[in-house]
């Protein structure tokens, strides 16, 4: 036992003097925290000719010999490079004889891709207005083109409009569908060709982002979907949203704005060995194709805008949230 004491207290004195040996102020590392009181100024520079003198010691002098003040200097601004994102949808898309083309980015980042797309063309950018979103384009000596970039229904989305007019921009032309169907695929075509030479935004169109067409609120704690649409355009985006969802209707209302549908919320959740792929295609669906209608989907419209709530048939307040809030990711 006193052998072992000794070796121990032998340990300790070789840790503690190794220690000083190290980082001490003899040792190989010592401490340099105090060093800045060892500085001494240096001594003053021998200039070459006493004409030359050093009033003060600025590192950061000014460069204005021969060149104009900073204020009242024309810098051009860098051109900047845009991007649409890794794997945004682009579109074409129509309901009646209205056409527009649909991309999955923010409208801050299809702004400058639209406009440099007008650019290259051999048409000219008359006026632009990235808050307003209008850019007014010269098509030919009797024809310009209005377009119109707003934010789509879905989050970080846009929509592309394209109008035609007289010389007087106030005064529309009656409307070619199919002139106008060939000046959007080509714009379409121009997106899908130049998404992967594209990265950033424009500060410009930020304000875009802020119009939304969809907005979510609560009243009387029921959950409504708001969208900045008439009733045509909101009841195609609800369809469409739920033929994406794999819901399909026990039955439709389209005069009074009614879609009765079968929804399952606990089919969308996975088994315990989900994440392996074991479930088939058919299995992961959210519908359930029962006799009769769960949940009533209503669309009122008023003021150019159509709110949509959903409602349980069979008082299940929280699976009606549920499917109102698949409707929401759906909509575009």
């Amino acid at each position: 036992m006193k052998y072992l004491k000794n070796n121990i207290f032998l340990i300790l004195v070789i840790f503690i003097t190794s220690c000083s040996y190290i980082s001490g102020p003899e040792g190989l590392f010592p401490e340099t925290k105090n060093k800045f009181f060892e500085e001494r100024l240096a001594p003053d520079l021998q200039l070459p000719s006493s004409e030359i003198a050093i009033t003060k010691d600025d590192h950061y002098p000014p460069i204005s010999q021969g060149i104009p003040a900073a204020e009242i200097q024309d810098i051009p601004a860098p051109r900047q490079i845009f991007s649409s994102g890794e794997s945004n949808e682009v579109q074409l898309r129509r309901l009646g004889e209205l056409m527009w083309v649909y991309v999955e980015t923010l409208p801050s980042t299809s702004w400058p891709i639209t406009k440099n797309y007008f650019e290259a063309s051999p048409m000219s950018i008359i006026d632009a207005d990235p808050d307003a979103g209008i850019m007014l384009i010269k098509h030919s000596d009797n024809l310009n083109l209005k377009i119109t970039i707003e934010h789509g229904i879905k989050e970080a989305s846009t929509e592309i409009f394209l109008s035609s007019y007289d010389l007087d921009k106030d005064v529309a032309v009656k409307q070619d569908p199919d002139f106008v169907q060939q000046e959007l695929e080509k714009i379409v075509q121009f997106f899908a060709s130049s998404a992967s030479s594209f990265s950033g935004t424009s500060l410009a169109a930020q304000n875009l982002n802020d119009r939304k067409k969809a907005k979510i609120f609560n009243v009387n704690d029921q959950t409504i979907i708001e969208l900045n649409l008439g009733f045509d355009r909101a009841w195609s985006a609800v369809s469409r949203a739920l033929e994406a969802g794999n819901i399909t209707s026990n039955d439709i209302d389209r005069d009074n704005g009614i879609f009765l549908v079968s929804y399952s919320v606990e089919s969308e959740r996975g088994g315990w060995f989900s994440f392996l792929n074991f479930n088939d295609e058919e299995n992961n669906d959210s519908l359930l194709l029962g006799e009769a209608a769960e949940f009533r989907i209503l669309l009122e419209s008023k003021n150019d805008k159509t709110n949509i709530l959903v409602e349980s048939l069979e008082g299940a307040k929280e699976e009606a949230e549920a499917l109102l809030s698949k409707i929401n990711e759906l909509l575009s």
